[in-house]
């Protein structure tokens, strides 16, 4: 049994969790009948990231802070991650709209046979800019309110910082904590090949072949989107700026993109991704745990792909022809959009009446398009979360780079 279990833990992280996605796909498609009985399984890998992700995005990015600890280099590492993922966002708002002017996927989409879905009332921006600061950090943590909760850490880590000789017992605190996170991230990603099992294999069972080719112009244009910022916006910051080989990106990259997709969770990933990022991509840990949760919440260029791509649909599923001037009004709004989506499953789907809203489009009628779209979304939105992790990767490599803090390679 020792013996059995060291191979086990021989193999690649990333080679046992795609061996699991092909189990769980053969086991949907075989054997539906399973599915339920270890569905389980995958509900307990989610809620067990996702217990992980408030704890560390607090105190990666406080004790981040605090050992950057020049607030003038904190503030510049602040500064170039924010204006890189507004560069990535609005390419890819704009990679979506292109492929949905292109493809046409909404072209005579039947949407009167679609069962409406209430969204509730979309935040202003004035809303989502006001709610990052928070009137209750408990609240806020109770919640996940991410943006809330990294402005607060921040604000934590630059109090630990000013505090001086008195503040250095919290910083070492923080710093001590963070490893022992990531020594428990270790231990939960062990999971991963079982829980993708049992996840893909309930999505497989719940619809059948139809889960890879239901909506399939819509399906097409998702993946080519993600394929399409991947290979014209990722790989050249990654080779051009962060001057890494695509190589020995994409091999580190491998395991935080194989959780993306069978979590379909930004926010899931952040575990994962941070160990990836110290340890195979050898990016200074201040650097690392200071970016990657800052993209986890701002960083999503995949729902800012599907909103651009879901916004064109739905005028076209409603036979409205747009000029360039709702376009424009399009990219700046599901930019601004993207930036406030939270880190969780279809969130993307109760952004896009911010979108269409802007260029005049009721929420009646964006109802409608969800309900068209929602019983087929979770695919979508497994294929989608994978260019939001490879983005978060991604800048941190850039900026890493910027600021020295990554070896070579």
């Amino acid at each position: 049994m020792a013996a059995l279990a060291r191979r086990w833990f021989a193999i690649p992280l990333w080679q046992r969790v795609l061996a699991g996605l092909v189990a769980g796909v053969a086991l949907g498609l075989f054997w539906p009948a399973a599915a339920p009985w270890i569905a389980f399984i995958g509900e307990l890998f989610v809620r067990l990231i996702r217990m992980l992700v408030v704890p560390i995005v607090f105190i990666s990015i406080a004790s981040g802070v605090t050992a950057l600890a020049d607030p003038r280099r904190m503030g510049s590492v602040g500064g170039r991650t924010i204006l890189l993922f507004a560069f990535t966002t609005a390419c890819a708002v704009s990679v979506g709209m292109a492929l949905g002017l292109l493809i046409t996927p909404g072209a005579g989409a039947a949407l009167g046979s679609a069962i409406p879905h209430a969204l509730g009332e979309a935040k202003s921006l004035h809303d989502q800019l006001i709610g990052i600061v928070p009137i209750n950090i408990v609240q806020s943590l109770a919640e996940g309110d991410m943006l809330a909760i990294i402005f607060f850490a921040m604000l934590f880590g630059f109090g630990v910082i000013l505090a001086g000789d008195e503040g250095r017992p919290i910083a070492n605190m923080l710093q001590s904590a963070s490893r022992v996170l990531f020594h428990l991230v270790r231990l939960v990603m062990e999971i991963t090949p079982f829980g993708v099992l049992a996840l893909i294999a309930k999505a497989v069972a719940d619809n059948g072949v139809a889960v890879f080719t239901n909506i399939g112009w819509l399906t097409l244009c998702v993946l080519l989107g993600v394929i399409a910022q991947i290979l014209l916006v990722h790989l050249p910051l990654i080779r051009l700026v962060a001057r890494l080989s695509i190589r020995r990106f994409f091999r580190a990259a491998v395991d935080p993109l194989l959780v993306a997709f069978s979590t379909a969770s930004s926010a899931a990933t952040l575990p994962v991704a941070l160990r990836v990022a110290q340890e195979d991509l050898r990016i200074e840990p201040a650097i690392a745990s200071t970016i990657l949760p800052i993209g986890a919440s701002i960083g999503k260029d995949g729902t800012a792909m599907y909103v651009g791509l879901l916004a064109v649909f739905s005028l076209q599923a409603l036979g409205v022809h747009p000029d360039p001037t709702m376009l424009a009004i399009m990219l700046l709004t599901g930019s601004l959009a993207a930036f406030g989506t939270a880190p969780i499953p279809s969130a993307s789907l109760f952004m896009l009446a911010a979108v269409l809203s802007a260029v005049g489009i009721s929420p009646e009628q964006t109802a409608l398009v969800v309900g068209f779209v929602l019983p087929f979304d979770r695919l979508l939105d497994m294929t989608r979360t994978v260019a939001s992790a490879s983005a978060n990767l991604t800048v941190t490599a850039v900026v890493a780079r910027q600021e020295s803090a990554i070896e070579p390679g």
